[in-house]
């Protein structure tokens, strides 16, 4: 699934990273916990979190995620959007739920981590 696939599934804004959007994505996890993030081993993961803060962006950079689709209208600080940039992560906001977000991703074909 590309990220153009998964703004169009969840009527996402992009906020930055225009330039991925043709990137494919391969699964994803919900959490709005950076730890569980932090003890993936999977490679091209999209990152669905409600956590707006520079924590989450850090997270994604340490594990290595180069996208992160934040839901119910958390809108990041222009501080975590610089910061994405800096590391090449694109930034993604939607009105739907994590469950909403999640569910409509899986049934597009977007596969869970485990």
């Amino acid at each position: 699934m590309t990220l153009r696939e998964i703004v169009e599934t969840v009527n996402a804004t992009v906020l930055c990273g225009e330039e991925n959007l043709d990137r494919e994505v391969e699964s994803g996890f919900a959490s709005d916990l950076m730890s569980d993030v932090l003890t993936l081993l999977t490679d091209n993961i999209l990152l669905i979190t409600g956590l707006s803060n520079n924590q989450a962006i850090r997270t994604a950079e340490m594990s290595d995620i180069q996208q992160i689709l934040f839901v119910r209208n958390k809108v990041p600080t222009k501080t975590m959007l610089d910061l994405a940039r800096s590391q090449q992560i694109s930034v993604l906001v939607t009105s739907y739920s994590m469950f909403k977000s999640s569910g409509l991703l899986f049934a597009k074909g977007l596969k869970p981590v485990y």
